[in-house]
């Protein structure tokens, strides 16, 4: 399967005549295929980008991959002209590294966190580890519902030793369960991450910019266990996990997301 990673976006110097550009950036996760091309503001529609994709290799890919909402819908109406998939998603490393080299990548602009919703919540959570090796083996031999393990998050290809603690969250939604697992699943989980304030809380970063608060606490041994978990993620590359089951009885389970901070 051949994956782009693409970008569009409006160029924050103008030429000597005032005119303003849009600048389109493709490349691959290797780094060995780019593409690149600019336009007059005038001429940045879904027509010209689909034009250039034509152009940019003798093979259309078979998905582009987009982190920047404000470039997703111009660049998924060019690649649905072309019979392209589009992948909005966070984790185009290769595409942002790019960008850093030509000084032209800034951190997007996120909403504050939302609150979940009531109906949404469960009835507990915790702070838990999964050693690196076991995680494969322990959820290929569970049926789960949805189950979210890419390969790239794979301890193994992360090269994480199989003896490493990996942090998570574990979620007992009752009868709630299934409902929460479905509406995260539809919200693209991309990281869990502690931060501190008065409350201390937990985000669950989603989608491109999304932000929902998962959980919010002052005790001290809850914030205690929160640090000790943010640290464990320093330790596998940021790799940590969601898990969503009804109840604690390990019989049953709901959902699962390998995570990882990007």
């Amino acid at each position: 399967m051949m994956i782009w990673q693409a970008d569009f976006y409006r160029r924050p110097q103008q030429d000597t005549s005032g005119q303003v550009f849009w600048h389109l950036l493709i490349i691959d996760s290797t780094l060995n295929f780019k593409y690149e091309a600019s336009c007059l503001q005038s001429q940045a529609n879904s027509a010209w980008v689909a034009s250039q994709i034509r152009q940019a290799a003798d093979k259309l890919p078979d998905i582009i991959q987009v982190f920047r909402p404000q470039s997703l819908s111009l660049i998924e109406q060019a690649a649905n002209i072309l019979g392209i998939k589009i992948e909005a998603t966070r984790r185009t490393a290769a595409l942002k590294k790019w960008l850093e080299e030509k000084q032209q990548f800034t951190a997007l602009d996120k909403p504050p966190p939302a609150p979940l919703s009531e109906n949404l919540w469960g009835d507990q959570w915790r702070f838990a580890t999964l050693q690196a090796g076991n995680i494969t083996e322990f959820f290929s031999e569970r049926p789960i519902p949805i189950l979210e393990t890419p390969d790239f998050l794979l301890p193994i290809n992360l090269g994480l030793a199989s003896t490493v603690p990996v942090p998570g969250m574990v979620i007992y939604g009752g009868r709630k369960s299934m409902g929460l697992a479905r509406w995260l699943q539809s919200n693209r989980p991309v990281a869990l991450n502690y931060i501190a304030g008065a409350p201390d809380g937990l985000v669950l970063e989603a989608g491109l910019v999304d932000r929902w608060i998962v959980a919010t606490f002052e005790d001290e041994e809850v914030t205690a266990a929160a640090k000790l978990y943010q640290q464990r993620k320093q330790q596998t590359q940021g790799l940590h996990f969601l898990l969503v089951q009804p109840d604690d009885s390990g019989m049953t389970y709901t959902g699962f997301w390998l995570l990882q901070e990007v």
